[in-house]
């Protein structure tokens, strides 16, 4: 479990702090509308309604006391880079602030920001690969080259065992589990056998895991 600090509660900072919740996390949510703020009371540790421009109520959050500070303020470009420079200048273990476009995550990273999220950028791409591709039914980038991907059980593997299709030597890949009805099995073995009417989850880089999958 870790504790974090959500500063912006519009409709990503909202969802972000219901996800946090359920995943056991600690979460002080922070946004300078009272409407706001009220709206996420049943999901979160604790709330206060501030501006988190002003240096004194900041610091009277205890940021240094967060593992983690999060920006996730949508609408005023100017108070997102001057809550990531306060946060870090106030002693924020790591910061990770949200930004529209390049140049802004350019301002952020300069100014106090760790880490810089694209959540409109990022959920295109998710969404151009996922629906781009016939078999493939969601993906994880890992970097620039790499990939876990879930896809559907090729028809001609289907029955065999992962000795027998040997994908490992033939494209470089690394299967990582089977998931079937809901269930995942990730004690992958070489005479684990492939369901026909199951998933996998697979680890390599994109140029093979297209050419292995036809993606």
């Amino acid at each position: 479990m870790k504790s974090f600090l959500l500063i912006g509660l519009g409709r990503f900072g909202r969802h972000l702090a219901m996800q946090l919740n359920a995943q056991g996390h600690q979460v002080m949510a922070v946004d300078d509308d009272e409407e706001k703020v009220n709206a996420v009371l049943n999901v979160v540790t604790n709330a206060q309604i501030g501006d988190s421009t002003n240096g004194e109520f900041l610091q009277e959050l205890g940021v240094g006391n967060y593992d983690v500070c999060i920006v996730a303020i949508s609408d005023n470009f100017q108070s997102s880079l001057e809550t990531t420079s306060l946060l870090k200048e106030l002693g924020a273990k790591k910061v990770v602030s949200r930004a529209e476009r390049d140049v802004q995550a350019k301002f952020l990273l300069r100014n106090g920001a760790d880490e810089v999220l694209y959540p409109e950028k990022q959920l295109a791409k998710w969404a151009a690969v996922r629906y781009g591709s016939d078999h493939l039914l969601d993906y994880i980038e890992l970097d620039a080259d790499n990939a876990i991907v879930e896809v559907e059980v090729p028809t001609e593997w289907a029955g065999k065992t992962v000795g027998e299709i040997d994908v490992r030597r033939i494209h470089n890949i690394n299967l990582l589990a089977v998931k079937r009805e809901g269930a995942i099995d990730a004690q992958i073995t070489p005479y684990t056998v492939l369901p026909k009417d199951g998933t996998l989850l697979a680890l390599g880089e994109y140029r093979a895991l297209k050419k292995c999958f036809r993606t």
